[in-house]
C-alpha cells in the first residue's frame, strides 16, 4: 500500500497547505472489521489516506489479553488490515498507529495501580510488538499514571517520554527496523498540559532533551482543544482560539497539533479544523455508536418481518446485545452524574438507561461470541427477505465518516500527495 511514511505524508501536506490546500488529517478508532471495511471503502472512493489508531485496550500483545477488538493482537490486526486492503484492491496511503501506548494503558494496569517500573517495563514490550508488527506512528503517554493527585507530574511525564522514546529507537535499530514517527502528550486534564503553557513548556523541553541525545523529533503533540465525549456527543466546549495557539506553538518546532475525541462535533466546528492548523483529529467511539445503531435497526426491521409473517422466529439479538454491553461495564467511562454508579440490576430496570447504555457502550461487545451468534442469526433472516445487512452497517459506518472526510477537506488528498510536489507542482 504505501510508498510515503506518514512524516513523508505530513511533510508534503504542510507544503500543500503553504500553497493553499489545507486539511486535517483523520485518526480512525478500529472499532470492528466492518469499520475497516468501510474505510478502506470510503478511502478508495474518495482519496484520503487512511490512519488506524489503536489503543492497548483495542489491540494489543497476546500476553497481555489480547484486545477487545476481534481479539486482535499487533500482528493480526496488521494482517487483517493488508488482507482487507488487498481484497478491495487498495493502492492508497494506510497507517497504522499506536493510540496512547505506554505504561498503565491498559485497563488492568490502572486498575491495579502497578507500581511505575513494573508499568514501565509492560509498556515498553507492548511498543515492541507494535514496532515489529510494522506501526507507522507510536503515541507515548505514560500520563495513566494511578495518583492521588490530580495531575501527573511534568518532569515524569518529560523523563518517561523521553526514556520511552529512547527505548523504540534502540529496539528498532537493533531489528533494524525502519524508521517510525512518534505521536506525544495527552488530553486528559491528569496529564498536566492542558494549557497553553503547560503545552508549550511541555514541547520546548521535550524538543531540546531529544535533539541532545539525537533522538527523532514527534510528528504530533497532543492538546486540549476543548473536546469531551462523554455518552453519544461532544459535551466540551471547543476553543477556536486555543486551538490556533497550540497550533502555532507546535508548528515553531515542526510538529503538528493532534486533536483527540473530535467525535460528535459539529459540522462548523469540522469545517474550522483545516484553516486553524489542526494537523490530525481521532475519532473513535461515534463510528463504533453508526455501527450500533446500525444493528438495532436491522432488530426492528427482523421483528417487522416476523410480525408480519415473512419469516418464522427471530434472533435474541437485542436481548442479548443488551446484556452484553451492561456486563461489559465500559459505559461507566462514558457516563456523566450518578448515572456512573449505577449497579447492573438497577439499570435493566430503567428503560431509557439501558437503552443509552447500549448505544454508548454496544461496540465494546461486537466480538463477544454470543452476540457473534445472534448477529449471525439477524443476517440470515433478513437475507431471506431480501435484506443486505452487511452493506446497511458498512453504509451507515461510511455516512459517519464522511463528514469528517468532507470537512477536513481530504478527498482527492492522496492523489496531490503522491504528485512531485517538489519539482514544478502547482495548486
Amino acid at each position: 500500500m504505501n510508498k510515503l511514511t506518514l512524516t513523508e505524508t505530513m511533510q508534503r501536506l504542510n507544503q500543500l497547505n503553504e500553497k493553499g490546500v489545507k486539511c486535517t488529517m483523520l485518526g480512525i478508532g478500529p472499532m470492528s472489521k466492518n469499520l475497516i471495511r468501510a474505510s478502506f471503502l470510503l478511502a478508495k472512493k474518495k482519496d484520503f489516506p487512511l490512519m488506524f489508531i489503536a489503543s492497548r485496550n483495542q489491540v494489543d500483545a497476546d500476553e497481555f489479553g489480547g484486545g477487545y477488538v476481534c481479539s486482535w493482537n499487533q500482528d493480526t490486526f496488521a494482517k487483517d488490515i493488508k488482507n482487507t486492503a488487498d481484497e478491495l484492491s487498495f493502492s492508497g496511503l494506510c497507517y497504522l498507529c499506536r493510540d496512547h501506548g505506554g505504561p498503565w494503558q491498559r485497563d488492568r494496569e490502572r486498575n491495579d495501580k502497578l507500581p511505575v517500573r513494573e508499568a514501565m517495563e509492560l509498556g515498553k514490550r507492548s511498543f515492541v510488538y507494535d514496532l515489529k508488527a510494522g506501526f507507522d506512528l507510536l503515541h507515548i503517554d505514560p500520563t495513566k499514571m494511578p495518583t492521588e493527585e490530580k495531575t501527573v507530574p511534568m518532569d515524569f511525564i518529560l523523563d518517561s517520554t523521553l526514556e520511552l522514546i529512547e527505548f523504540c529507537e534502540n529496539q528498532r535499530r537493533k531489528m533494524n527496523l525502519a524508521p517510525v514517527a512518534y505521536e506525544v502528550g495527552t488530553e486528559e486534564a491528569n496529564g498536566g498540559i492542558t494549557s497553553l503553557e503547560g503545552y508549550s513548556y511541555f514541547i520546548n523541553t521535550l524538543t531540546s532533551r531529544l535533539k541532545k541525545k539525537h533522538l527523532p523529533l514527534p510528528l504530533f503533540i497532543v492538546g486540549n482543544t476543548g473536546t469531551l465525549v462523554r455518552m453519544t456527543e461532544n459535551i466540551g466546549n471547543y476553543d477556536v482560539d486555543q486551538a490556533m495557539k497550540l497550533s502555532r506553538a507546535a508548528r515553531e518546532h515542526g510538529v503538528g497539533l493532534k486533536e483527540h475525541n473530535g467525535d460528535y462535533l459539529s459540522d462548523y466546528h469540522l469545517a474550522l479544523h483545516p484553516v486553524i492548523g489542526v494537523a490530525a483529529t481521532n475519532v473513535a467511539p461515534e463510528f463504533g455508536f453508526a455501527e450500533t445503531r446500525a444493528l438495532l435497526l436491522l432488530d426492528k426491521l427482523e421483528k417487522y418481518f416476523r410480525n408480519i409473517g415473512l419469516i418464522d422466529g427471530t434472533s435474541n439479538f437485542n436481548e442479548v446485545f443488551t446484556d452484553a454491553a451492561i456486563k461489559s461495564e465500559r459505559w461507566r467511562k462514558w457516563m456523566v452524574g450518578d448515572k456512573q454508579s449505577y449497579a447492573p440490576e438497577d439499570i435493566k430496570k430503567d428503560r431509557e438507561t439501558k437503552e443509552l447504555i447500549v448505544n454508548i457502550s454496544g461496540h465494546y461487545t461486537f466480538n463477544n461470541e454470543a452476540v457473534k451468534t445472534e448477529i449471525a442469526v439477524l443476517y440470515a433472516n433478513l437475507e431471506k427477505v431480501g435484506i443486505k445487512p452487511g452493506d446497511i452497517i458498512i453504509n451507515e459506518i461510511i455516512k459517519s465518516m464522511e463528514r469528517y472526510i468532507d470537512y477536513f477537506n481530504l478527498a482527492g488528498i492522496t492523489s496531490l500527495l503522491n504528485l512531485d510536489v517538489f519539482t514544478g507542482f502547482h495548486i
